[in-house]
């Protein structure tokens, strides 16, 4: 192993996190799995370069402290990435190319001054990849995974797109899981939080509806979390995201297929699989597709459900489930599935993100069970109006 003399603090990180993974590949000790033995092994490498640096007179690495936080978020972590993923403000990040990066904070975007290169975003890739069992490659050039902390991750690559990876990774916030953390946040009023509450306990099914990054994700997690300890939970997404804490939750993720092109697995599949497991409550990550039909279905089997739908209002995310399960195929049409809805979808939750970035429930309806017009009858249970709205100072607290 050589020393090598380095002519700057980037380029010092980047020789000892090589040098510590030499070691550790050597030792064979997987860093994820032996943190502790890498951060030994990340310090005396630091030493060991100031060491090696003041015998020859050269520049020291000033901050030891700091170089091994950089080194072990090379060697263990997602490298320049990782600060911004341990930023607790930091909700959303994405890479449009290796020089221009975003974040979100509080549901607006900011640019970060943080340049990458090519070969580092595709190294942070595969290594976000490594553990997830999914791939991106000429052949797939889309992906969506899960990372090891619930975050998202999805990633577009040329030539989809023009000429660099697109990264986007939505974060895993496990503070904002809760109603009452929403309610505190401003983004739930309380007596809307104890409607929902109830209705996820006596059984009934829910509909999140919402634009993207209206906060759906997050509200459908909270209201599983809000369902009583004895209830049995199945989940169904494409990508693990809901990261659902219950004490009897089975969570299904959907497959890419292989590089054969077998071995795929659809939500259909998956809302099939799912009523085999003797659920109390079925939850779709998002309805998007045909897989509409099969819960619609799975719904009038008995079993209640939940899921997130995109919509621009209550009354849109009844039209659009309406319209979804006609996908399915010919034998399908909206003198069956409406009907079906009405009596199958109990209460529609519709969320909206503010022009500020403030992320709110504008209004709840309630089905009647009734079809005027070839539309489901609804009443209003609640909508939002300026009083509803928490104050500046709370709103800087509410959750993606």
């Amino acid at each position: 192993m050589t020393l090598l003399a380095s002519s700057s603090p980037v380029a010092a990180v980047q020789a000892v996190a090589e040098r510590v993974r030499e070691r550790l590949r050597d030792e064979q000790a997987d860093p994820l799995r032996h943190p502790e033995r890498a951060r030994d092994v990340a310090v005396a490498e630091v030493r060991r370069h100031n060491d090696f640096a003041m015998a020859r007179g050269l520049e020291l690495v000033d901050d030891e402290s700091e170089c091994v936080r950089d080194v072990l978020a090379r060697v263990t972590g997602y490298g320049p990435l990782q600060g911004l993923l341990d930023d607790p403000e930091v909700e959303e990040i994405w890479i449009n190319d290796p020089a221009t990066v975003y974040v979100a904070r509080a549901g607006r975007s900011e640019r970060v001054s943080l340049r990458l290169t090519d070969e580092s975003v595709r190294d942070l890739v595969e290594r976000m990849l490594h553990a997830t069992g999914r791939r991106v490659d000429l052949s797939q050039p889309f992906v969506d995974a899960s990372l090891p902390d619930g975050s998202r991750l999805h990633v577009v690559i040329p030539d989809v797109t023009r000429a660099h990876y697109a990264v986007n990774i939505r974060k895993f916030l496990s503070s904002r899981r809760r109603l009452d953390d929403l309610v505190a946040a401003g983004a739930v009023p309380a007596h809307v939080a104890v409607t929902l509450r109830a209705a996820m306990s006596e059984g009934r099914s829910v509909l999140v509806s919402g634009a993207t990054h209206a906060g759906k994700t997050t509200l459908l997690a909270a209201l599983i979390g809000a369902c009583p300890p004895e209830h049995r939970i199945v989940t169904v997404e494409e990508t693990f995201e809901l990261a659902v804490e219950a004490p009897d939750v089975v969570a299904l993720q959907g497959r890419q297929p292989s590089l054969e092109g077998t071995g795929a697995v659809s939500l259909r599949r998956l809302v099939k699989e799912a009523l085999r497991m003797r659920p109390d409550r079925l939850v779709v990550g998002e309805v998007r597709d045909a897989e509409a039909l099969d819960l619609l279905l799975a719904l009038h089997t008995g079993v209640p459900g939940a899921a997130t739908i995109h919509a621009n209002s209550a009354a849109d995310a009844l039209r659009r489930l309406a319209a979804l399960p006609l996908l399915a195929g010919r034998n399908i049409d909206a003198g069956f599935v409406v009907p079906a809805i009405a009596t199958a979808v109990d209460i529609v939750v519709h969320c909206r993100r503010a022009p500020d970035g403030h992320r709110y429930v504008e209004e709840v309806v309630e089905t009647t069970g009734h079809v005027i017009e070839q539309q489901v009858e609804t009443r209003t249970v609640f909508h939002a109006s300026s009083s509803d709205m928490p104050s500046p100072a709370r709103r800087e607290q509410t959750p993606s």
